[in-house]
């Protein structure tokens, strides 16, 4: 009785090895009664317990009356139902007289049987069941005879046999038909025709089916032999087919048979055989290797079942039977996982226990259990505490591929060890390692390589032109890149998912937020995620392709079933510890060729897949074939320290499987010394105590250094939690999700950010997540956007640390803090020390510029503090830092980074080892200089190039790269940075730079041409408008303002500096344009550009540096050709030639035609007798030349091309040539006569309001004698292509005036032309522009071509046979590449100038990206353009054009958290105070909602206007009562008077020249009122005690064009009105146009007005009168008669008819005159009559006639 009892209760499971004391036919009946008692004293009540608290009514219906045999049904898994439970037994036959049900326990149940045989058929009835898989328990009972285990035996023989045959062997035989038959129909496809690609793919296809159909057969193979060796095991054979050798067989079992085991094993190698793991084929192999050697490399590719089922193949086969196997890991969490896995593989096959796992060290740990899971760094410490590791027998180093510190380091003692213990097992494990390197290290042992189940992928190198960083993004192109590719996949590839390879969850978050599908699932998949979320990837979406975006945790750790397609960036961020520098940098870098090849394996494992590489081919070849160590990346520290424990004194002896270089040692070393870790002992190492304590904790030495010191100051628990958190420092704060959720948790890191840097913000976090309730902890790290995960971490990492430090140290960390991060202690200066003992090298101080950041202390090197760091939220940056590591991606920052003060440096034992008063002397200093915004933006140059000259000159000048210059044009203001030996004369050389600027700012001029009109060839008139819209200089003489400057080295020319050389040699500099390499002499690379004076003798000295060396070169100078007028721009289009030719001898009559020689008879053929002009022509072969045909009978007046389009009517043949035999040359008018005639020609077409001389010009050039043709180059303004071809067209075949009919005009029949754009602008356009070029296809004798330029810009040429077709074809060109031009009102100035602000580009970059346009911002002229397509482009200037507005209204309705007079806290104050979403604000001000901008210090209301006000006096009240350091002031507001309108000023407008405001509408009424007077001129500032004149600059900004127009007309007049009489406008009616008065005493000269062609006499301002006087002329004027009136005086024979007046003149005759009034005179008296007789008759009476 007390035998069944103790079994009951005992942990023995299988009844059939208990022997029981006594049988049941022996046993005392009155035994037999009592054997389930009632009473609670005897021996049954505690089974009676066990099995349930069952009424007493039901327990007298199961309970017998008389004894019975009893047969137990163990459940297998603890869990079971009830109803299956008892359907089974009344299933039973023999049917149970009585049974019972237990609903919970180990046990499922009990049945009682009268007989033992009854009890028999029942066991072998339940196994039967088991055996066919209808249930898992294992029934149990005393009753166990030879004849049971007979019976069992056959059975389970029965049942092994038949699963050589069974479904599972059938289904992989039918499986390995199939693929057979694949095989077969594929080598029947590759023995027929094809071409290579399908080829190639085909036979790599067969190739894979081969590996497949190869390894089921040995799966097979393996599967029949485990069968044998358990068959033989049964019926007491030894299989040969199972055994290793002599000694040791695939399964070790005991004596005896654990029926529930056998099955166990059974039910695990069918499972096997289903699962297909590719290890299982290799299973005897692999063991008989392992048997014959010490140590094996197995290799095999994730998936193939390495790691899970070699540790049980070893078990299983009885190999390590004197010791435990132990499995290393790199990671714990692997560890952890598999341990578990392996447990659920093998449950029933091995004992309890068996299996296990040891995250962490404890020196209390044994190695009793088969199999044991440890990290790669626990083993290690058992080595350091047993060296011959006893109780071990063999040990499996997983994940080799990895190449870690801890691995490396581990494999090079056991490489020790495994010479001195024989008994001991090794075998590496990787997918990708170096299989030949660790084998040659190990002695030459033999690499096994188990193939993997892989299908083909198809590898696709698809490189990316884009360099640098994505105009989209602030992310590396490759970032991008990896989104287009998977739009693209998704687009076009069938059903698969797609998996792609990125560098950090920041990437990988904002691919997930740039791809949009309605189509797709997007994933992320990174380590900072939960497992849940992680879990997703595996899960499925009917109807949805998966798009996974992911880091390499997707590379080897995780298979993702479903991934038919990769894309793999080639990329990976790496941790390397640089010797040179002593600092750890994480940075992105390429992969290795084997990680490239694991990624591209990930599109192949359940199906064939393609792999798209964003990069070469070349790049793949030049990457590493395998990963480097990490023993070559890392700081050696903990490893030296290791080995130095170990007895080892030198280092650099140690066998390392890849030696570290020598520095990295040194550096190490030095490390360690600096922590106090080792010392140095005659000459020698030897380590400390607190080295000796540093191995016993096993972590990072800086780490253990913590927490040493900081048991020093009492800080127990703040050290290891210090400790815990540093090395979690990256993933504790949780920033995911949209733009809003991280904007959201900004607000909340804020409350815990600490004043002294990340790793006090740190230990801030856990302390407040340690004092909530463990229930509650996940909802309040979700409340406060914490990484739970990480806090969890950090929380297993503190308990091992309290554990180790108890188990090794015997040292009691207390959960109590003494540290409270909210009240400022001497605790925090003993952080801050032990901090920067454990980090002494690397130490960081302020440079005092913003840009630069800090100066590492070793290296000088510069470094930004991380977006992240918990130092960005306060408003001032501490002098001296210290860092954990660099983070290096497209940006390097500090990362954990903490505040510490200066004089601790001094407390640094042993001292720093750099010069800290060398530092501190090298920090920056700051000064201030002022100055208008417009003088500003020309200080800084288009595109900042004069200020980046400027800075590249200073820090060569002065040999310091630090010095920098930081212009603030909002807030009119340049910051200088420089050293402060340096900064006195940095300033005086800013200052000297800014005197040039605004001396040419004072002297800059408008060239306004004053009409529009002129006769060809003649030059317009110009004014120079300068400032205060005053004439600077009236030129009407057609003498040159302008020179055009060249250089060989035009490019590279320093602007700046060749300005200051012209203004040094000739002052009246008024401006200069510079020309573009596509503008309109881009043809000339030579030339710079132009430059402007205020006078033309000032022009004319300028030409005299013609020839003159500088930099290098001679300048060529020269007078401009024409001035451009206007606003002096240049046109932004390409010029646009013309070559034209008249003939200058006349033709002979015949002419040569050359052709191809086979055609010569046909075209004499076809040409004969053909009729060219009005003659017939004959045609001959010629006898000088095969190839030629001479045409007879030429008309001498016929043209070239009207020869040849007659000849090509007549024949279809192809004529190469043609020649028209000339004469003598004829007489050549003169070139400028021909230049006149021209122009004349040209002038019609050309624009009215434009001087011609802006449009076109023309270059007629002196022919040589043997010349027989003119020749002349026209160019064109590149906007007037249509024009031009008219003009072009109307003059073809004309005769200029002055030449001979048969001189006809030719035009070169080839026309080109040529225009550019800038790179981002072809990117949107691309698409637009072919289809333009398509159309050009259509147009015959048109080509085009596209080509990228050296600056990045693409030039697109367009050529054809008439100039009209050019014009045509370049009309949309210029319309698409010229952009849509954003013209908006309610744009102004000051919300352009927004576009110069972060906010401004992050938005420009923002709508481009999600309209799919280019937006350009002409700096210089705050222009906005707007590329794409016409829809886009629309949408485009709507969404911009609101965001503009939007972000000013933001910025109107900001408060600034930070400034020179608020704490540095006050951020984080207002958060505590109002809360992370600012509710408190809003509780205050309902009216209004807060949005915090954490990274600009900035509070955006939302709301009304009025409300700021409110907001700001709360804010600002606030900040005075927290009256940190009496910093804190009320602002005083200055309200700024308008000097115009006496009130305060309203939409102010700065005037450039003395930086005095007013309000905008107020200027331009002064200006207006200037016009409408025409007075008041030069306009000046109205402030009392000003009176600077308004420059130009301000009147562009002020009016607009046709104002600015207006104003000058006004100015001119004024000018005029002013002048004295100097000057006087032309006196037709409106005429523009002005003329020079001659001088007092002078004769005055003609003025021929180019307006509107009235002459004019210049003296009298008559008109003009040669050879007369003004004053004759103005008499002439008054009295017209007045010079007949002097000739007829004194002359008798003159009188005047008394009637009309008419003078007579009598020269003989009679004294009758007839006037021509027709009166009759008497000469006598002057008497007048109406006849001749009257006449008479008066004679005859009175004059006796």
């Amino acid at each position: 009785m007390s035998t069944y009892y103790h079994r009951y209760n005992s942990p023995v499971h299988d009844m059939s090895q208990v022997t029981p004391r006594m049988n049941h036919h022996h046993r005392p009946s009155s035994h037999r009664r009592n054997h389930f008692s009632s009473n609670p004293h005897s021996l049954n009540y505690p089974l009676r317990k066990a099995l349930g608290n069952s009424s007493s009514t039901s327990r007298q219906q199961w309970l017998p009356r008389s004894p019975s045999f009893v047969v137990d049904l163990r459940s297998g898994h603890g869990t079971f139902r009830t109803s299956e439970v008892q359907s089974l037994i009344e299933k039973c036959i023999p049917k149970p007289p009585r049974f019972f049900v237990n609903p919970s326990g180990p046990f499922a149940g009990r049945l009682f049987f009268w007989q033992q045989s009854d009890a028999v058929e029942a066991i072998v009835f339940f196994w039967e069941r088991r055996l066919a898989g209808d249930h898992l328990m294992t029934p149990l009972s005393e009753v166990f005879d030879d004849v049971l285990k007979e019976r069992l035996k056959l059975l389970f023989v029965s049942h092994v046999r038949n699963l050589l045959e069974g479904v599972t062997m059938q289904r992989t035989k039918e499986k390995r038909e199939l693929l057979l038959k694949e095989t077969k129909r594929l080598k029947n496809l590759l023995g027929k025709p094809k071409h290579f690609a399908l080829f190639n793919e085909l036979q790599t296809k067969q190739k894979g089916l081969g590996t497949e159909i190869e390894l089921i057969t040995k799966k097979i193979e393996e599967f029949r032999s485990a069968i044998k060796c358990i068959l033989a095991h049964l019926e007491g054979n030894q299989s040969e087919d199972s055994t290793i050798d002599d000694k040791f067989e695939l399964f070790k079992f005991d004596d005896g048979f654990d029926w529930s085991k056998i099955h166990c094993i059974v039910m695990r190698e069918c499972r096997r055989l289903e699962d297909g793991l590719p290890i299982y084929g290799y299973r005897l192999e692999i063991l008989h290797k392992i048997l014959s050697q010490q140590v094996m490399v197995l290799t095999g590719e994730t998936g193939s079942g390495k790691s899970t089922q070699l540790v049980q193949f070893l078990a299983d086969s009885g190999l390590p039977a004197s010791g435990s196997i132990i499995c290393t890991q790199p990671r714990k969490i692997a560890a952890v996982s598999l341990s578990k896995r392996v447990g659920e593989e093998s449950n029933g096959c091995y004992e309890d226990n068996s299996v296990i796992c040891y995250p962490t060290y404890s020196s209390v740990q044994g190695f009793k259990s088969k199999i044991i899971f440890m990290t790669d760094h626990c083993l290690l410490q058992h080595y350091m505490k047993d060296k011959n590791l006893s109780g071990i027998s063999c040990i499996i180093v997983d994940e080799a591929h990895e190449r870690s510190l801890n691995t490396d380091l581990l494999l090079a003692l056991l490489k020790d060890l495994l010479c001195q213990r024989f008994d001991l097992r090794l075998i590496i494990m990787s997918a990708t390692v170096d299989a030949s390197k660790l084998s040659e290290y190990f002695f030459g042992c033999e690499a096994f390589h188990v193939a993997g189940r892989s299908f083909p992928v198809e590898i696709k190198y698809v490189p990316s032109a884009s360099v640098g960083a994505s105009g989209f993004c602030n992310y590396a192109s490759y970032v991008s890149d990896v989104v287009k590719m998977a739009a693209e996949i998704h687009k076009s590839e069938e059903e698969g998912a797609i998996l792609t390879f990125l560098t950090s969850q920041m990437e990988v978050e904002w691919a997930c937020e740039k791809f949009q599908s309605p189509s797709a699932v997007v994933l992320a998949l990174h380590g900072k995620l939960s497992h849940e979320i992680q879990h997703r990837v595996f899960q499925d979406y009917p109807g949805k392709r998966k798009v996974i975006f992911a880091t390499n945790l997707a590379e080897t750790s995780l298979t993702i079933p479903g991934v038919k397609y990769v894309v793999d960036s080639g990329m990976m961020k790496e941790s390397r510890f640089e010797p040179s520098t002593g600092m750890n940098v994480l940075r992105i870098s390429w992969v290795s060729q084997s990680s490239a090849n694991q990624r591209a394996g990930r599109a192949g494992r359940t199906e064939p897949g393609k792999c798209y590489r964003l990069y070469s081919e070349c790049d793949y070849q030049s990457m590493l074939c395998h990963q480097e160590p990490e023993i070559r990346k890392v700081h050696l520290g903990v490893a030296v320290l290791r080995i130095l424990a170990l007895g080892i004194r030198n280092v650099r002896e140690f066998d390392f499987i890849d030696a570290p270089s020598g520095g990295a040692i040194d550096m190490a070393i030095r490390t360690l010394v600096q922590l106090g870790a080792v010392t140095y002992k005659n000459d020698l190492l030897e380590l400390t105590d607190d080295g000796h304590y540093l191995v016993k904790l096993g972590i990072e030495p800086r780490l253990g250094k913590i927490i040493l010191d900081s048991f020093r100051h009492q800080l127990h628990r703040e050290g290891v939690v210090l400790a815990a958190v540093m090395a979690n420092a990256s993933s504790i704060f949780c920033r995911v999700g949209t733009s809003e959720n991280k904007l959201k948790s900004d607000c909340l890191k804020v409350r815990f950010c600490h004043r002294d840097g990340d790793l006090f913000t740190l230990l801030s976090v856990y302390k407040e997540w340690e004092s909530v309730p463990q229930v509650s902890q996940s909802k309040w790290c979700w409340e406060n956007s914490i990484n739970a995960k990480s806090m969890r971490r950090c929380n297993e990492t503190v308990q091992e640390l309290v554990q180790c430090l108890k188990n090794e140290l015997s040292i009691n960390i207390s959960s109590s803090w003494i540290w409270n991060p909210h009240v400022v202690t001497d605790y925090d200066k003993y952080m801050k020390k032990i901090i920067l003992s454990s980090l002494a090298e690397n130490v960081a101080m302020y440079s005092g510029y913003d840009r630069l950041g800090y100066e590492v202390a070793l290296t000088g090197e510069h470094f930004q503090l991380h977006p992240s760091c918990s130092l960005q939220v306060y408003g001032q940056k501490p002098s001296w830092v210290v860092f954990s590591e660099i983070l290096s991606t497209s940006n390097q920052y500090l990362v954990c980074v903490t505040a510490f003060d200066y004089e601790l440096l001094s407390s640094l034992n042993p001292p720093p080892s750099f010069d800290v008063m060398r530092m501190q002397s090298r920090k920056l200093q700051v000064r201030v200089i002022t100055g208008g915004s417009a003088l500003l933006k020309k200080f800084c140059g288009k595109s900042n190039s004069n200020l980046l000259r400027l800075v590249s000159r200073t820090q060569k000048a002065f040999m310091d790269e630090r010095i920098s210059i930081e212009v603030d044009i909002d807030k009119n203001e340049i910051h200088l940075f420089a050293s402060l030996e340096d900064i006195e004369k940095f300033s005086n050389f800013v200052r000297a730079a800014l005197e040039y600027e605004e001396k040419w700012l004072r002297n800059e001029c408008l060239e306004k041409c004053l009409h529009g009109g002129g006769r060809p060839g003649v030059s317009v008139p110009v004014a120079l408008l300068g400032a205060g819209a005053e004439i600077r200089h009236l030129e009407l003489e057609q003498r040159y303002l302008t020179v055009d400057v060249s250089h060989s080295n035009a490019s590279s020319l320093d602007d700046k500096e060749l300005l200051i050389f012209f203004d040094n040699f000739v002052s009246g500099v008024s401006g200069f344009h510079k020309f573009s390499s596509t503008g309109k002499d881009g043809g000339d690379t030579e030339k710079w550009g132009r430059i402007m004076f205020v006078t033309p003798d000032a022009a004319e000295k300028a030409v005299e540096l013609n020839g003159v060396e500088f930099c290098g070169s001679l300048l060529k100078v020269s007078p401009a050709r024409a001035s451009m007028g206007g606003d002096h721009r240049m046109s932004s289009f390409p010029a646009v030639r013309a070559k034209v030719f008249w003939p200058r001898r006349h033709s002979k009559g015949f002419a040569v035609v050359r052709c191809e020689r086979n055609d010569v008879h046909f075209i004499v053929e076809d040409c004969s007798n053909v009729l060219i002009g009005d003659r017939l022509v004959k045609c001959e072969i010629s006898t000088k030349s095969s190839d030629c045909v001479v045409i007879r009978g030429l008309d001498r007046e016929i043209s070239e091309p009207e020869i040849l389009e007659a000849l090509r009517m007549a024949t279809d043949r192809r004529i190469v040539d043609l020649f028209l035999v000339r004469g003598a040359a004829v007489e050549d008018p003169p070139c400028g006569a021909c230049e006149d005639a021209l122009l004349k020609e040209i002038a019609p077409f050309m624009p009215k309001h434009t001087p011609l001389s802006n449009c076109c010009h023309v270059k007629v050039f002196a022919p040589e004698p043997m010349d027989n043709f003119m020749r002349a180059l026209i160019t064109f303004d590149g906007r007037l292509h249509l024009e031009a071809a008219k003009a072009l067209h109307h003059f073809e075949r004309k005769v200029l005036a002055g030449c001979l009919p048969w001189q006809k005009i030719q035009c070169q029949k080839m026309f080109y032309s040529s225009i550019s754009c800038p790179a981002p602008v072809y990117g949107v356009i691309r698409r637009q522009l072919d289809s333009l070029f398509n159309s050009f296809k259509r147009y015959r004798g048109v080509s085009y071509n596209l080509e990228r330029i050296e600056n990045g810009s693409y030039r697109v040429k367009i050529s054809a046979n008439a100039t009209k077709r050019v014009a045509e074809l370049m009309k949309p060109l210029e319309k698409l590449l010229k952009g849509k031009l954003v013209n908006n009102t309610t744009l102004t100035p000051v919300v352009l100038h927004l576009l110069f602000s972060r906010d401004g580009i992050v938005l420009m970059k923002s709508v481009q990206q999600e309209t799919g346009t280019y937006i350009l911002f002409e700096k210089q002229n705050l222009n906005v353009r707007v590329f794409g397509m016409e829809d886009r482009v629309a949408l485009a200037e709507q969404k911009l054009v609101q965001s503009l507005l939007a972000l000013h209204e933001k910025r109107q309705m900001e408060i600034c958290l930070r400034g020179r007079v608020l704490p540095h806290d006050l951020m984080k104050k207002v958060v505590e105070k109002f809360g992370p979403d600012l509710h408190g604000l809003r509780e205050e001000v309902p009216e209004a909602e807060f949005t915090l901008d954490t990274k600009r210090h900035v509070i955006s209301i939302h709301g009304k206007k009025e409300l700021k006000q409110r907001v700001e006096e709360i804010i600002h009240d606030f900040a005075w009562s927290l009256n940190v350091n009496g910093l804190v002031q009320h602002p005083e507001s200055e309200v700024t008077t308008c000097s115009i309108c006496l009130c305060e000023v309203e939409d102010s407008y700065r005037l450039e020249a003395c930086g005095h405001e007013f309000c905008q509408s107020c200027l331009v009424e002064q200006l207006e009122s200037a016009m409408k007077s025409r007075d008041g001129f030069p306009i000046c500032c109205t402030r009392e005690g000003c009176g600077a004149h308004i420059l130009l600059t301000d009147l562009k900004s002020l009016l607009p064009c046709e104002k600015l127009e207006e104003i000058f007309r006004a100015s001119l007049g004024a000018f005029v009105a002013s002048s004295g009489g100097k000057y006087r406008f032309c006196p037709s009616p409106d005429c523009p146009s002005v003329y020079r008065v001659a001088e007092h005493g002078t004769s005055g000269a003609p003025f021929a007005c180019g307006a509107c062609y009235v002459e004019t006499c210049t003296g009298c301002h008559l008109e003009y009168h040669p050879y007369v006087s003004c004053e004759r002329y103005k008499e002439l004027k008054e009295d017209p008669d007045l010079s007949l009136k002097e000739w007829c005086r004194g002359k008798d024979n003159v009188k005047g008819c008394s009637v009309c007046g008419y003078i007579i003149e009598k020269v003989d005759g009679c004294d009758h005159i007839e006037c021509r009034c027709g009166r009759h005179i008497c000469w006598v008296c002057l008497e007048s009559f109406s006849s001749d007789v009257d006449c008479y008759a008066h004679l005859r009476s009175l004059h006796a006639f």
